[in-house]
């Protein structure tokens, strides 16, 4: 039996995982992060969130990271950007991608005090760089 958000609602179950994790869509990076997720957050208690730009598309981010937390009860966001990305093009520089992944941090932070929020910097070899 498959069960919707709107039916779990009504049936008092509320589904949760712990993790909200928001990456790029970039392919070149998915096995990567597939390994690395598998590792640092454990298989199957995380949302994911791919999107062009990571962070970049801030907008689109926020609203995801509410709805985890609304629906799902989301405790921890992690936010990853990745060098040579394709939507950032020239200006994507290690500084601006850690100036970005600051900057959405603290505005995590301000409107969820309560929720934990890494960011990362991950090269195109899958290593990560832990930016806050």
């Amino acid at each position: 039996m498959i069960l919707y958000a709107s039916q779990t609602r009504l049936i008092g179950v509320n589904p949760t995982c712990e993790t909200l994790v928001v990456t790029c869509i970039d392919f070149r990076l998915q096995q990567h992060l597939d390994g690395w997720l598998a590792t640092h957050v454990g298989h199957g208690n995380y949302d994911r969130v791919s999107i062009a730009g990571g962070v970049k598309n801030w907008e689109v981010v926020i609203a995801q990271i509410e709805i985890a937390i609304r629906l799902h009860r989301v405790q921890r966001v992690i936010l990853m950007n990745h060098e040579d990305c394709g939507t950032y093009g020239w200006q994507g520089t290690v500084e601006r991608h850690k100036a970005d992944l600051a900057a959405a941090q603290q505005q995590v932070w301000s409107k969820f005090p309560t929720v934990t929020v890494e960011t990362y910097l991950i090269r195109l070899d899958g290593s990560q760089e832990r930016c806050g």
